[in-house]
């Protein structure tokens, strides 16, 4: 009996995973603006904003759009507002796609479903039609399209459904524990850890040890994919040496 778990899908988060995650910081970045502007307010202070954003990174858990809602427009009761403001911001300009993404996504393409299951605007399917990814996706578990947000069991639930996949025999790939890792792994699927953009730049053991494995990139992915432990086995069998570049 092979360790390995039999794969038959595979969902990736879009911020980080697949676009440079500094797409949303520039969002988010001019609502907190605008709104602060409204306010007769000065623009937020980006040395404060990068303190607050890296703070959330090394934690990984908490909201970040609460926490910056607290800081700059003085109630965190403001975040779903904040999260309003954004959106129209939340763009993915040519180029900042991840030069390992459509290797990977290459590699992976018939032997595996594949997916995008992130918390999005329904606008990210343009980007992702312009720079080539689309072709490579059978499951859009967008947020702005299903209607629901991880780390919700129910967006994972639903993507699994249109793969046709049990989570046994699936992978969910992003770079945040609280709404990536942990509420994929309760399900049962397989995890990797992606460390970049929201992922901090210099994760723990303890938490290097969430996943069932944690990467710099994607380039060792489509291998890696087929190596992790079969359901059961220990968590974090691949992930106490990231592969695709040292710590």
């Amino acid at each position: 009996m092979s360790g390995f778990r039999s794969v038959e899908a595979v969902f990736f988060d879009i911020g980080g995973p697949l676009y440079d995650d500094e797409n949303f910081v520039r969002a988010v970045l001019s609502a907190i603006d605008d709104l602060r502007a409204e306010r007769d307010l000065p623009p937020a202070s980006r040395a404060r904003f990068r303190e607050i954003y890296d703070e959330t990174r090394a934690r990984q858990h908490g909201s970040l759009r609460g926490a910056l809602a607290a800081e700059f427009l003085g109630d965190t009761g403001h975040r779903k507002l904040l999260h309003e403001r954004t959106g129209p911001y939340w763009t993915h300009p040519e180029g900042t796609l991840h030069s390992d993404v459509l290797p990977c996504l290459r590699e992976l393409h018939g032997r595996v479903r594949t997916g995008v299951l992130a918390n999005q605007e329904a606008t990210v399917l343009e980007p992702l039609r312009r720079d080539g990814v689309a072709p490579y996706v059978d499951v859009w578990a967008v947020s702005g399209i299903v209607g629901v947000e991880k780390p919700d069991p129910q967006l994972f639930a639903w993507a699994l459904r249109e793969a046709g996949a049990a989570a046994g025999n699936a992978v969910h790939v992003g770079n945040r524990l609280d709404t990536d890792v942990r509420p994929a792994r309760a399900l049962g699927l397989g995890t990797i850890w992606v460390l970049r953009g929201e992922a901090p730049p210099e994760p723990t053991q303890q938490q290097l040890a969430e996943p069932d494995a944690a990467v710099r990139d994607l380039s060792t992915l489509p291998d890696l994919l087929f190596r992790l432990p079969a359901p059961g086995a220990a968590a974090g069998t691949a992930a106490s040496r990231p592969e695709g570049g040292p710590l």
